[in-house]
């Protein structure tokens, strides 16, 4: 496959990966909606709930596959620093698919095979309120890694010569971001207006980088990897 191509099927990944993030938080309010909402889904709309895991659970996959692609596409400017941002992608994005192991854990309450009869009415709220809690703490610490893999592509990006460099600098603000929101939450939890900036930043970084690679591809003279 040409690096032509490579760059559009990468871009295709990535836009695929963020297409099926969103599906799952609007169908299943899995990802950035709040406990209460996420609670409400899996008890009163339980279809919709297992529709929406099964795209955050794709999603990942995608996303597995797009650092991939991105790590053909930028191999050739630095091997080294293109296997460490695929396999901090890898990492993070095995982090957040097991953060959604409680979450079954809290459908399957409802689950009339279970025997759980020995537990009363609050007890099993509890039980679901801290499924849930365990899940958004786990899908945070995600985000430590998906911090982490942004720092090397921005800098691949930056020294490419085939990808324009304000993309670069858009990731590295994008790894800084996203750092922030991950702190946000574990250092100050009463302050969730902190870390809304970064998920403006997030988008308009990481879905810029896949329209870019969509539309415009890559420029077709081979990188210069001796200037910076």
């Amino acid at each position: 496959m040409d690096r032509s191509r490579l760059a559009r099927w990468a871009g295709g990944l990535y836009l695929a990966y963020v297409l099926a993030n969103v599906f799952a938080s609007l169908v299943g309010d899995i990802g950035l909606s709040d406990a209460q909402a996420l609670r409400a889904t899996i008890t009163g709309h339980e279809a919709m709930f297992r529709v929406g895991l099964v795209a955050a659970l794709c999603s990942g996959l995608l996303f597995v596959l797009t650092a991939w692609a991105l790590y053909l596409l930028l191999r050739p400017v630095d091997e080294s620093l293109a296997l460490l941002f695929f396999v901090l992608n890898a990492v993070g994005v095995a982090v957040q698919c097991a953060s959604y192991l409680p979450l079954v854990a809290a459908l399957e309450q409802g689950d009339g095979s279970m025997d759980l009869r020995g537990l009363t009415s609050p007890q099993l709220d509890a039980l679901a309120g801290l499924s849930v809690s365990t899940y958004l703490d786990g899908f945070v610490t995600a985000q430590l890694f998906f911090s982490a893999w942004l720092f090397p592509l921005g800098w691949l990006v930056l020294r490419s010569r085939f990808l324009p460099r304000f993309l670069g600098w858009l990731l590295l603000l994008d790894g800084v971001a996203v750092l922030v929101w991950f702190l946000q939450v574990f250092l100050a939890p009463s302050h969730p207006a902190i870390s809304y900036p970064s998920w403006a930043v997030g988008f308009i970084a990481e879905v810029g980088l896949a329209m870019w690679l969509v539309i415009r591809g890559v420029r077709p003279e081979e990188p210069d990897l001796g200037a910076w």
